[in-house]
């Protein structure tokens, strides 16, 4: 029997958005332990979130197996729908806390050296264009210490440079870069005419930032996966001969004839220009990477933060040497 209600109000049958939340949740890790660790909550709870759905529609919208959970026919159908409402409900929210900031509004930014001294000024210049209410705070550092301030809710937003997304964070890309290999103009790989090989800027004594920079670790990440792909199962990459905590320090130790290092391409351009590094061509050596912009997971920037998202989230180009 078919019932009709009144326009604007909803049938009994309706879950409410916490559900469709968790719907989409399980849809999207897999498996109902997986989403229970995203939330931070049992596995029987959201289970219960799941059959509590079930009732309230009248079908099943998960298949339960032992390789993990999947949404029946009818609960993918479910899920777009819920898809929808859901953005809708965040499109809401967003706009009431737009509607709530005033004068006083405030944007807490983190962001990893390279982001904070290459892109950020730029962003944030255009930015304030259209937002020069807003009091805007930026705090440089490396990958690690930019997520932990955005986990602890210390930045309303983070940017980081690392190969691989720090635990409890969402993530949107917002510019694409690679690494280039640099060295000062009198250094003996400057008037190479080959390029170098993998095996010997991993055997090489180079110029670094700290263990926890996320230009460090996209660097050894790429070369390590090289040379396993070359057949060296076990790479052992060079200790550094320095190890800076600035890319501008690293730059000038280079210069200086400390050594060559692996810095971004984005803060190579100037000294490269001016022929005060020089770029070292390495045969073999894939190192692109994607800059990102990160929030705690299960959240949505909102306010300040979303709309400098809205700005920058489609520079996703790739950076000339």
């Amino acid at each position: 029997m078919c019932r009709r209600y009144a326009r604007g109000v909803l049938s009994p049958y309706v879950p409410d958005l916490g559900a469709l939340e968790v719907l989409l949740t399980v849809a999207q890790e897999g498996s109902l332990g997986a989403a229970a660790r995203a939330y931070g909550v049992s596995q029987p709870a959201v289970s219960a979130r799941i059959r509590g759905i079930e009732r309230l529609v009248g079908f099943a919208v998960v298949d339960r197996g032992t390789r993990g959970s999947t949404l029946t026919p009818r609960g993918a159908l479910l899920a777009e729908w819920a898809q929808a409402v859901v953005d809708a409900a965040h499109e809401l929210d967003a706009g009431l806390d737009a509607l709530r900031s005033d004068a006083r509004a405030r944007l807490r930014l983190a962001a990893s050296l390279t982001l904070a001294e290459q892109l950020l000024p730029e962003w944030l210049a255009r930015w304030r264009v259209r937002h020069p209410e807003v009091h805007v705070s930026l705090t440089a550092g490396n990958t690690g210490e930019t997520a932990r301030r955005v986990l602890d809710g210390e930045a309303d937003l983070g940017f980081v440079e690392g190969p691989v997304l720090p635990a409890g964070l969402s993530a949107r890309p917002v510019a694409a870069d690679r690494l280039v290999v640099v060295c000062a103009p009198g250094h003996p790989w400057a008037r190479r005419r080959r390029p170098l090989t993998v095996t010997e800027l991993a055997a090489a004594g180079l110029v670094t930032r700290e263990a926890t920079s996320g230009t460090r670790a996209a660097f050894e990440q790429s070369v390590r996966a090289a040379l396993e792909r070359s057949g060296i199962t076990a790479p052992v990459l060079q200790r550094p001969v320095l190890e800076l905590s600035t890319t501008s320090a690293v730059r000038a130790a280079v210069a200086a004839g400390a050594g060559p290092a692996v810095i971004s391409a984005l803060a190579a351009g100037d000294d490269l220009a001016a022929g005060r590094l020089v770029e070292v061509p390495v045969a073999g050596l894939d190192l692109s990477r994607t800059l990102r912009a990160v929030w705690p997971r299960g959240q949505r920037p909102t306010g300040p933060a979303r709309d400098l998202l809205a700005l920058v989230g489609t520079a996703e180009r790739p950076v000339s040497g």
